[in-house]
Parts: structure tokens; sequence; C-alpha cells
């Protein structure tokens, strides 16, 4: 008995598949890209070089990979899904030992000259993982313990790994969408509730573990003043260049915070504060608007995917973009600590860009195959 069935989606040819991808989800996504190469280009005082071009060109292979990612049938999606998720593993663990140091911590991977975050990666092979888990397990299993600690091992091994580089915010992004997706799966909400007392209760030894800086930034979100010209200085600066666009914003490349060198990593972590302080309040509530129609398009495409792996599949690629932009924003208005977070598709950042249009042409393949029945048994075996 065979246990993929074809479908109206796999019947289709190439042509029909692409012509039938989401366009409104790409014409969003292009929008993004252009605004992030458009301030880009405000960053370097009306130059091109060295990020808007770079970002622009980015965005433009990354599209060429969407629309071939949506050829790819999700069959093949399933079974690369724990290759995927053990390789992305292994460079996270090998970064601390031969990861390229930057400002006192170790990040990025150098082969053969090219630069990369592993935990970039990480985040695609996790959200890959875990849909391939809750496809694969019995739903009467879902909230059984034993069922519950494997995912949860499959989480806190990356964290793990991750805050010894140490890299807080990506720690914090496998956490959050690790534990989305598995509430998502259908995991008892009891479990959340225990974790959160359980957090409450363990908050000083987190406290205590912490590293010096990330203390600091703690302190410092907690009373910037205390620090303007040291640890403030970031957030201070982040808040007069937000406060200072008022409501329709000083206008293209006339932001005195940016354009004055008063405002830091304005070309990655704090590009929103940046594209705030030329467009004001109007500028800020548009580019987030953009964010909600993508979110709700995802939304939509889940709800509509009638097998588990590509419904968690785009639904985990919804929550990633969330939680990216909720820290983000949060961030450089000074509701949360800086954590080190981009701005999805419009900060700098090639690992990060390439990464997240390709958990969009995942979302993408499993919206095309989303008729497809997948049958539990034909996988046999999680691993």
């Amino acid at each position: 008995m065979r246990h993929w069935y074809a479908s109206e989606a796999s019947s289709q040819s190439s042509a029909e598949k692409i012509w039938r991808a989401n366009w409104i989800l790409i014409l969003v996504l292009a929008t993004l890209a252009a605004i992030g190469t458009m301030t880009l280009y405000s960053v370097s005082e009306g130059s091109f070089y060295p990020w808007a071009e770079r970002h622009g060109l980015r965005f433009v292979i990354a599209i060429g990979m969407v629309l071939a990612m949506v050829l790819i049938p999700i069959r093949l999606s399933l079974k690369a899904a724990n290759p995927i998720y053990f390789v992305a593993l292994a460079l996270v663990a090998l970064v601390p030992f031969a990861g390229v140091e930057a400002l006192g911590a170790r990040r990025w991977l150098s082969i053969a000259g090219l630069q990369f975050q592993p935990t970039e990666l990480m985040k695609l092979g996790l959200l890959l993982a875990l849909a391939r888990y809750y496809t694969w397990l019995p739903s009467e299993k879902v909230s059984q313990p034993l069922w519950v600690a494997v995912p949860l091992a499959m989480i806190a091994v990356p964290v793990l790994f991750t805050l010894r580089q140490p890299d807080l915010g990506s720690a914090v992004l496998f956490g959050v969408v690790g534990l989305a997706l598995m509430f998502l799966a259908g995991v008892s909400y009891l479990y959340f509730a225990g974790a959160v007392a359980l957090g409450g209760i363990a908050a000083p030894l987190v406290w205590t573990s912490l590293h010096d800086y990330q203390r600091r930034r703690v302190e410092v979100f907690l009373n910037p003043e205390s620090d303007p010209l040291g640890a403030g200085y970031h957030i201070t600066q982040s808040k007069i260049a937000l406060g200072s666009g008022g409501f329709t914003g000083k206008g293209f490349m006339q932001g005195t915070q940016s354009q004055l060198d008063f405002l830091p990593e304005k070309h990655t972590d704090f590009i929103f504060t940046m594209f705030s302080e030329e467009w004001g309040f109007v500028g800020a509530m548009a580019l987030l608007a953009l964010y909600i129609v993508l979110l709700a398009t995802l939304g939509s495409m889940a709800l509509r995917c009638r097998n588990i792996f590509g419904r968690l599949l785009i639904a985990g690629t919804a929550v990633t973009i969330f939680v990216y932009v909720v820290i983000n924003v949060a961030m450089v208005t000074g509701l949360v600590p800086v954590v080190g977070v981009p701005l999805p598709f419009v900060s700098y950042g090639g690992t990060s860009m390439m990464t997240l249009m390709a958990a969009i042409g995942l979302a993408l393949s499993a919206n095309a195959h989303g008729r497809e029945r997948i049958d539990a048994q034909e996988l046999r075996v999680f691993f």
C-alpha cells in the first residue's frame, strides 16, 4: 500500500507550481528588501557600497532560490530534515573551538574564505527536525512525558552550545521558536505553565550564570541613565533617534542621529531606529504593517495545508519571523535588553537573509504540495 498519494498539486507542471506560488508573500518580501536596500543606501550616505548593493543582490539570488524550492517535493524536505539538523548542530558545536572571534565572542565559522553563522542554519534545522518529529509521532503520544522530553532535548542542546559562544539572542530564538512549535503540535499547556513556574524559581541561578556583559545589559535596560556613555549608549541614542523622527520623520537621508554617527550598528540591529528617524511614526507603522501582512499570509497558508509536516513548517516560519521582529523592535525601543537580533529582510546580514529566505522557500514548497497526505508509517523510525 502506498503512503504518499498523488494530488492535484503534485500533478502540476513546474511552471504551474511557480505561477501558483503565493505572489502576495513574494511581493511583501520584495518590498521589505527594497526598504532595507534604501535604508542601507542612506546609512552609507548616498552610496550603494558596501551594504546596499550586497543586500539587494543577495535578495535577488534568494528569490531565485525560493522559486526553485517551490518545486521541491515535500517528501524530500521531510527526508532531509534530520541530516540538516545534525549537520547544523555539529557546526554550532564547532564554533566555540574553531570559530572566528570578534568582540569577545565566537559566532562565525570560516570555510574556504567564506564566513557564516552556523546558528542561522541551526534555526532552519531545528524547524525541520521538530516538524518531522511531530509528523512521525502519533497524536496520542504528543503530551506523554517521554515524548515531550525528546523535542526538549532537541531544543536544549543547540541552546547550550550557542550560549557557549556566547550568543544569547540566538539561544532565546531557539527556545522560543522550539517551544512554540511544540505548543502548535498539541503539547498540553500544563507543561508550559510548569516551565514558567520553574523559570521563575531558577531565575537567580540563571542570573549568576550570565556573562558580565549580559548582566550589564540587563542592568542598563532597567536604568539606561546609569551608564549613558558606556553600556547604555546604544539604547539611549536609539530612543533619541526614534523620538526625533516625530510623526512624519526628518526625510530620506536627513536623520541627524544616524547621519552624524551617533546611532551605533545602524546597518544591522538598529536599522529600524534609523528608518523610523527618517520616516517617522507613519513610516514605522507602515513597515510593521508589512510584517503583519507577511505573517497573516503565512498563517493562511498553514491553515490550508493538509499535512502536519507542511503545516508546522509554515507555522514555524511565521513564528520565527514574528520572534525576530518582536525582539528587534522591542530591543531598539528599550522594552527588552539589547541581545543582537536583526530585523528580517531589512537588516544587513547575508547568513540571516539566506536562512530566512530558505525558510520561506520551504513554506512555499509546503503550500504547493499541501494537498499531499503523509502517512506517519512511511517514516518508520524518527532517526
